[in-house]
């Protein structure tokens, strides 16, 4: 089954699994982009939003979404752009994609 994404550019790679090594474990924490990191992109492709509104995009978790962020900030591939209110009534940091 081949997927479609809007970044075929961006290689699909694996995570380290628990009987890994801790050098497997290593590289799969630096590695540039998961299939959630992927679902992401995606979902900002629309428009910025905020974790809450990147969660509802892409049906990850609010912590799935907070764990992914600094990575793609970090290679380059979102921004924060502002803030926004959370469903909850506080203010989270607002992303955007810069691919």
């Amino acid at each position: 089954m081949t997927e479609h994404h809007l970044y075929p550019e961006i290689p699909l790679l694996a995570a380290a699994r628990r009987t890994d090594p801790p050098t497997s474990h290593a590289a799969a924490a630096r590695a540039p982009v998961s299939e959630h990191c992927r679902r992401i992109l995606d979902a900002l492709a629309s428009g910025p939003a905020g974790q809450s509104g990147i969660a509802e995009r892409t049906g990850l978790t609010v912590a799935q979404v907070s764990k992914r962020l600094p990575d793609l900030r970090r290679d380059g591939l979102i921004e924060r752009d502002g803030e926004t209110r959370s469903a909850s009534g506080g203010r989270e940091a607002r992303y955007r994609r810069l691919m």
